[in-house]
């Protein structure tokens, strides 16, 4: 759970307690406090302490006052978010976790991505949030995970399928973020579910293919902002979407590109490899690949059983928790938890080993 909280000095914080009691809340701790307090960087949240009192566990933070992106895109009867912020909103995420990746020491792997772990200050900067499941490299060079922790809807399909875990994990984690908010659309949304069962990936494929040849974005972009984009910006958005939601993990580009890719930098052919995207395997989620499309949706299709037969379990545990006033969900459950209406599950999750 995080509320708000003012330090002596006037300085407003806030204010994380993990579970009690929980191993996953005292890994999540230990995590935050060995990596945060060592990253420094204007878009990503700065840990200023922590406090342990028997077995609780606080940490505290800047705070950010204007809630998520998860907030701003999706919570009903909110204002249309506007082009501009958007663009603006992604060009931070990226930044900070391009530091995350290649400029910390040791290089950090996030692990949960997502639109809920992107907070957004008044002026519309982002800064991503909770590390609780972050990993560094000197964890990772080897490393293949018994227990699949994330988001239901981000995971990347070798980490989903094998627990193997990269950089590249979090770059299609972010590639899902941004076809968030390209179309307006949640991940997983049992309200307006994709045709055939697809993910957002598999759902918006054919849409950006067509995009990226002729410039036609009808039916990929949010309708909610009525063709109000600069077609420029968007291009170059819905390129490196694809790019970072490549099945092969070895072909999504780093965050670095991404980062110059969004500022223009780079042309958008450094991404899409030189090739039409009509002629591109790059854009392809076919049967031919190491982890094809079709298993890829079985796996999903495992995962939200799984999310949603927990569900009534951790509504219990979430009894008398709010939402807080960094505008993020509770976060104190973490690893098995059912996070608002079924939308998001974050699990710890047994691979099928290939």
């Amino acid at each position: 759970m995080e509320t708000k909280g003012v330090l002596s000095d006037g300085t407003k914080v806030a204010v994380k307690q993990l579970k009690a009691g929980s191993g996953q809340g005292e890994r999540e701790f230990q995590a935050e406090i060995h990596i945060i307090s060592r990253v420094h960087h204007r878009h990503l949240v700065s840990l200023l302490g922590y406090c342990i009192i028997g077995s609780q566990r606080f940490l505290v933070y800047d705070f950010v006052p204007n809630k998520t992106l998860e907030f701003h895109l999706h919570e009903k009867r909110r204002p249309v978010l506007e082009w501009r912020k958007r663009m603006k909103i992604a060009l931070g995420a990226a930044k900070g976790l391009a530091y995350l990746h290649e400029d910390c020491n040791p290089k950090t792997i996030h692990r949960d991505v997502k639109a809920a772990n992107i907070l957004i200050d008044d002026s519309f900067e982002a800064k991503l949030a909770d590390f609780g499941l972050a990993k560094s490299s000197l964890d990772t060079d080897t490393h293949v995970s018994t227990r699949i922790m994330g988001t239901f809807g981000y995971l990347a399909p070798e980490y989903a399928s094998s627990g193997k875990l990269t950089d590249k994990s979090d770059v299609f984690s972010f590639g899902v973020v941004l076809l968030e908010l390209i179309t307006g659309r949640r991940p997983v949304d049992k309200s307006q579910p994709f045709a055939d069962d697809d993910s957002i990936v598999d759902w918006a494929k054919p849409l950006m293919i067509q995009a990226l040849n002729d410039g036609n974005f009808d039916g990929l972009v949010d309708p909610r902002l009525e063709d109000n984009f600069d077609i420029s910006e968007m291009s170059r958005m819905v390129a490196c979407a694809a790019a970072s939601v490549r099945h092969s993990a070895k072909r999504r580009p780093k965050m670095s590109q991404i980062v110059r890719a969004f500022e223009g930098n780079i042309s958008l052919d450094d991404l899409t490899e030189g090739v039409t995207p009509c002629h591109n395997t790059i854009y392809s989620l076919d049967d031919s690949s190491d982890y094809s499309s079709t298993r890829y949706k079985e796996d999903l299709k495992k995962f939200e059983k799984m999310a949603f037969e927990s569900q009534t379990f951790a509504s219990s545990e979430c009894t008398g928790l709010t939402t807080s006033d960094n505008g993020q969900n509770p976060s104190g459950t973490s690893s098995s938890s059912i996070i608002i209406e079924g939308q998001h599950a974050t699990q710890e999750i047994e691979p099928q080993r290939q």
